[in-house]
């Protein structure tokens, strides 16, 4: 029984991001243009950028989304009109939007711009999703602290397209309206500068005790109490699409090449094996393994059942873990003489085993028999950042699959 597929959203934090979370499957991509995004660390785009971003989607037939969700104070609001109009002239299918403000400006600006509500906006509720469809959003990004019954009323109870996060970072926060970076660090989470002090050590200090500081599960390493597990809901897809939502998302625009590939197959892949055949579907142990190949911390359904508990922070470290190290871009093949031209991203050496991620067909592993320099002469080592290098394969690979190899114990 064939159903309709939810799009598969992913993050587009630069233009090799981008071309990657396409290849590798994904529907439409989200992204930040020069300024009124939440992500001013990332690569984003500029003016021309992303007018070329969005022409490359649309000659795919997919989807970009671009982000203006700060919440701006006055005097950043000069130049917004302006900036909206360009997005609209240059072809976004859709910006998204966290401030009532900007929502009003959009409209009378540009009222056939779609407007999706991001999560910031902290829609927790059927009734707030329904208010925002009656003033004019296409969609809303429901609140990662939604649980799947709330979910599922909500899709019963507003005419909204509704989109929700299935994986990635989580931060202490309401739906990502943080003020710790802010008071810490001066930098501001919602216009973009989290300086992410929610990974940081912290100590206990007894109001009537200053300069005392006093442990709370504290190993060698210090304390981590606001710092949460990744959410993963890929275990509970069957779940996630009965419950209605239209679009599935992914974070990470500040991820890398290596995590927008294998999280957006991994992904695609479920999604299209659930949505063909859901009387037989079952999470395959391969899709869990390579998610656990990318850097990541360990994985929680967070909100989707219910509330969380302790058991979905981490208190012990803030590092992160990941079983591949991600070594290396293919750009062409030679199918005559089985040379493939990589870009090198990390060390690698004659006698070390790679794998190979492609963005079609299966990954197979193989050892490094021979190397070669861009001008064909044999080296034993590739150790120069983005050198361009050449790799006997041992069966023909495609432009844009990751090289990566496994992580010994003593890289961990």
């Amino acid at each position: 029984m064939n159903r309709e597929k939810p799009e598969l959203l992913a993050p587009a934090g630069d233009q090799e991001k981008l071309e990657m979370a396409l290849l590798y499957g994904a529907d439409a991509v989200y992204l930040g243009g020069p300024a009124y995004g939440l992500r001013s660390s990332s690569g984003n785009f500029s003016r021309d950028g992303l007018r070329t971003a969005i022409a490359l989607t649309h000659r795919q037939g997919k989807k970009v989304y671009v982000t203006v969700n700060v919440y701006p104070h006055n005097e950043e609001l000069a130049g917004l009109s302006e900036y909206l109009q360009y997005l609209a002239e240059i072809g976004a299918d859709a910006v998204l939007i966290s401030d009532l403000g900007v929502f009003s400006l959009a409209r009378e600006t540009v009222p056939s711009l779609p407007i999706h509500i991001s999560t910031q906006a902290n829609t927790v509720n059927w009734a707030a999703a329904e208010a925002w469809h009656k003033l004019g959003a296409a969609r809303v990004v429901l609140a990662r602290e939604m649980s799947r019954d709330e979910i599922r009323e909500a899709r019963r109870r507003t005419s909204a397209a509704l989109e929700m996060f299935v994986h990635g970072a989580m931060c202490i926060s309401y739906s990502g309206r943080c003020l710790i970076s802010s008071y810490l660090t001066g930098r501001d989470a919602n216009r973009g500068s989290c300086t992410h002090p929610c990974r940081w050590r912290y100590r206990l200090v007894e109001e009537e005790r200053p300069g005392q500081y006093f442990p709370v599960e504290e190993d060698a390493q210090g304390t981590y109490f606001f710092n949460s597990k990744d959410l993963c809901l890929l275990p509970h897809l069957p779940d996630v699409i009965e419950s209605g939502v239209d679009s599935l998302k992914i974070e990470g625009r500040m991820k890398s090449v290596h995590y927008v590939a294998s999280v957006t197959k991994t992904y695609r892949t479920a999604i299209d094996a659930y949505v063909n055949d859901p009387a037989h579907f079952a999470v395959r142990p391969e899709w869990r393994a390579e998610l656990d190949k990318v850097s990541h911390r360990a994985y929680t359904a967070g909100f989707f059942y219910g509330q969380t508990g302790a058991g979905d922070q981490i208190y012990e470290h803030a590092s992160y873990i990941q079983t591949s190290v991600f070594v290396g871009v293919v750009e062409a093949y030679d199918p005559v003489t089985g040379w493939g031209l990589v870009e090198q991203r990390n060390h690698m050496k004659v006698g070390q085993e790679i794998e190979v991620f492609q963005p079609k067909g299966d990954t197979f592993r193989q050892c490094i028999e021979e190397l070669q320099d861009n001008e064909g002469t044999p080296i034993a080592a590739a150790p120069h950042p983005q050198q361009k290098i050449r790799i006997r394969m041992r069966q023909p690979v495609m432009a844009g699959a990751i090289i990566r190899r496994p992580l010994v114990r003593e890289e961990s």
